[in-house]
């Protein structure tokens, strides 16, 4: 199978509308990451098919938990873009901050987000706990790829959260060990919590994207 019908057969069982611009953009970002990692080691993954599968579809599996409308999202870790970047390429009304700390990946980043006109995407260089009071309360949505601990993700990203804004993150199998740790910490009443399983399309596993509210009886 050839790399565009991969990436076009596994946008069809997630049920994602594409434009050919779109999968231009999508096929551009292969190249570029490519391009770039050979220098910068941006991610493990080489092959076409892995970076279609393990980095486009399973970013894209969030749009399972994001509201519609024009949001405020902030991608916390993203690394080389993920999931920040295909999120803003099918919904193109997202605000997107790029949230990571590493020079060479927001180099890489700067790049690709002009190469692509992707208008409305910020690039910061630092790390989460670093964001202070500029960011508190901006965003609708903040979203992790695995990077924290649900509960550490939860106590740093919530000060940068709006009151009726969500948290996502993406976890393995051993999820519930994760919000077990959080309800038994300080809090009377577990933050909201939605647990959505995902499969991603042509890698015969299972996602489960983790959904809090920052709102909670203290």
């Amino acid at each position: 199978m050839q790399t565009i019908d991969l990436l076009n057969n596994g946008l069809k069982e997630l049920r994602l509308p594409c434009s050919k611009e779109q999968a231009c953009a999508f096929m551009t970002y292969l190249s570029e990451l490519k391009k770039w990692n050979r220098a910068y080691n941006l991610t493990a993954l080489k092959t076409d098919d892995d970076i279609i599968v393990k980095h486009f579809l399973d970013s894209l599996l969030y749009l399972k938990a994001l509201p519609p409308g024009t949001l405020k999202l902030a991608d916390v870790g993203t690394g080389a873009g993920f999931p920040g970047i295909p999120l803003k390429i099918v919904r193109s009304e997202l605000k997107i901050a790029l949230i990571e700390s590493s020079g060479k990946k927001t180099a890489f980043l700067r790049h690709i987000t002009r190469l692509l006109n992707l208008g409305g995407t910020n690039v910061i260089e630092k790390r989460l706990e670093q964001l202070g009071k500029e960011y508190e309360k901006s965003f609708d949505v903040i979203v992790c790829r695995a990077t924290f601990s649900t509960i550490d993700f939860f106590r740093m990203a919530c000060p940068y959260l709006k009151d009726s804004g969500r948290l996502i993150l993406n976890k393995g199998p051993k999820f519930s060990e994760e919000l077990k740790e959080l309800e038994q910490a300080k809090y009377k009443k577990l933050p909201a919590v939605d647990v959505m399983t995902v499969d991603l399309p042509f890698a015969n596993v299972q996602r489960n994207l983790i959904v809090l509210s920052c709102k909670m009886e203290p």
